[in-house]
């Protein structure tokens, strides 16, 4: 079977784009004289489709497409692809994530999806009812094994602890199966791609057949999806790699349960180290947020620190110079060496910067709340209020140009609220906020690998907010590599104060990280959405309460 895989990057309802990019994927699997054409998980509605799904307008569309899209099958050519169906029992959810086999200009097949998750950022079990059965589809003299994206992950083999109660593809297998296909919108987080293959190289090893995963690229939201799809041959050998993070089209000969490949590897050259893997996620996410939302441009604040330092090459690269606006806003407080530093990076990057100095405005706040403030010593309180002068200025631009604004705040930040609301976390899109800081340092230095653009004193100084004399974020900060041990420890294994200690971190320490974090719940439900990147990050996948007592966490 020569089985055409469409690799495409869909916009959530965009009904009459999606289907210009699905038919014209439909042609080229046509002229390249494909059996098959292989589309990803609700590509109809793009993914996640989330509150959308309950109007039944969002839900007819959807069907339409479908049948445009079933149409454009023919007795040579069939199309697979996922799509939204109605469930006309008149008990459980209304609706099935489907996929639908297309041939000879109409549906020949549906299967809906299982497994249903809800971990993380899914939450499909609140819209979709699961389906019960399986059963193999049959094309051109082939049993085919389809599969929805969370139907492959529960390989009793693979998995010491399984979700589910049921393996699809086991089941599939048995049934006859001679092709795997899973159909997904898989979202990209560190190692994920890896623990892919793995999982698809022993199934398709177990059950001797080939093995098609085909998944989604680009951002919705918060949400990165890394592309990556891959085929595996029987013996476990990968026959094709996609390419990550970009659309991509690939035409293979798919070989029988029991020969060899038929075709020529096709294998593009994806990411193999973090930080490369990072940068390509944080580009794709922010192109797509931008592209996707309507926006013709962004603005951010330029400190000459390293956070807003590697936010504005993201936005160089994921959106070129000339639509990348810095801005820096001095006060009584900043540096020389900071506005140097700014400027210096504006240059290398090529982005139109200018100065606006805050001062003036700061100093019209302490003479507008001096008589309320009468007797209280100055604290954090005027530290905050630069960051809400600076804030407001960048808002303004935002508006004034139609730029959208670009927060810079680190994950390490976030989670211990290193961060003013209606300051310097005012924005569209927190970019950086899953990035932690000793990974933002890496970051950096990935993006000086062949040129000097941030400049090195910004990567060497100590990190500091300038908004006292001589501070420095370890002032009232442990060390960042501490830091982020902490974090990741408490936020992304769910470990308690007892257990981190454990890992040789002072116990002190770890009571203070953990309550930060805790009572900074409230900060980061009003934070701008951020690109996820690790296996937990704030945001919809993190569903904390805020009036919540939560001292018992950090006791031993």
């Amino acid at each position: 079977m020569r089985i055409a895989l469409a690799q495409l990057n869909l916009t959530v309802g965009a009904f009459d784009d999606n289907f210009t990019k699905i038919s014209d994927a439909v042609a080229r699997a046509a002229a390249a004289s494909a059996d098959l054409v292989v589309f990803s998980e609700l590509a109809t509605t793009g993914y996640p489709p989330r509150d959308l799904l309950t109007y039944p307008r969002f839900i007819d569309l959807n069907l339409q497409l479908l049948d445009r899209v079933a149409a454009l099958s023919t007795d040579r050519l069939a199309i697979l692809i996922g799509f939204v169906d109605r469930n006309p029992n008149p008990a459980g959810k209304s609706l099935y994530n489907s996929v639908a086999l297309c041939s000879g200009g109409r549906v020949t097949a549906r299967h809906h999806k299982l497994l249903l998750p809800t971990y993380d950022v899914f939450d499909e079990d609140r819209y979709f009812e699961p389906g019960t059965t399986v059963a193999p589809m049959v094309l051109h003299g082939r049993t085919l094994g389809v599969t929805i994206c969370e139907d492959l992950w529960n390989d009793p083999s693979f998995w010491p602890k399984r979700l589910y109660h049921r393996d699809p593809v086991s089941e599939l297998a048995a049934a006859g199966a001679d092709l795997m296909i899973n159909v997904s919108a898989s979202p990209f987080e560190f190692r994920k791609a890896d623990l892919r293959r793995r999982l698809i190289r022993q199934a398709a090893v177990d059950h001797h057949v080939p093995f098609v995963y085909l998944n989604q690229v680009g951002g919705n939201d918060e949400l990165v999806f890394d592309g990556h799809s891959i085929v595996i041959a029987p013996d476990g050998h990968e026959v094709v790699r996609m390419a990550e993070f970009e659309d991509d089209f690939v035409v293979y000969d798919l070989p029988s349960r029991d020969t060899a490949p038929a075709g020529e590897p096709v294998l593009r050259r994806c990411a193999e180290v973090q930080e490369e893997q990072a940068y390509g996620a944080l580009v794709l996410g922010l192109r797509d947020y931008v592209r996707k939302c309507g926006f013709p441009s962004v603005v951010l604040g330029l400190s000459g620190g390293i956070d807003s330092a590697l936010t504005a090459c993201l936005a160089v690269d994921a959106l070129g110079a000339a639509n990348v606006h810095t801005v820096a806003l001095p006060a009584r407080y900043s540096s020389q060496h900071s506005l140097d530093d700014a400027a210096a990076l504006a240059a290398a990057l090529g982005v139109p910067h200018q100065v606006i100095p805050i001062d003036g405005v700061f100093q019209a706040y302490l003479d507008l709340l001096q008589p309320a403030f009468a007797g209280r010593a100055e604290d954090v309180t005027e530290q905050n209020i630069q960051a809400r002068v600076r804030g407001g200025v960048l808002m303004a631009l935002s508006n004034k140009f139609g730029h959208l604004l670009l927060t810079t705040g680190n994950k390490s930040e976030l989670a211990v609220g290193y961060c003013t609301l209606y300051g310097d976390m005012s924005g569209g899109l927190a970019v950086i906020s899953d990035v932690p800081k000793t990974l933002v340092y890496r970051l950096a230095r990935y993006v000086n690998r062949t040129r000097a653009i941030i400049p090195e004193s910004t990567l060497t100084k100590a990190p500091s907010a300038e908004l006292r004399p001589d501070q420095t974020d370890q002032d009232s900060l442990p060390p960042y590599d501490l830091l982020d041990r902490v974090i990741e420890a408490y936020v992304e294994r769910n470990l308690g104060a007892d257990a981190i200690a454990a890992l040789g971190i002072d116990a002190a320490v770890v009571r203070d990280v953990i309550r930060k974090i805790d009572t900074s719940e409230y900060k980061r439900r009003q934070a701008a959405p951020g690109i996820k990147l690790s296996s937990k990050a704030f945001g919809v996948g993190r569903r904390f309460p805020i009036a919540a007592d939560y001292r018992a966490m950090a006791r031993p």
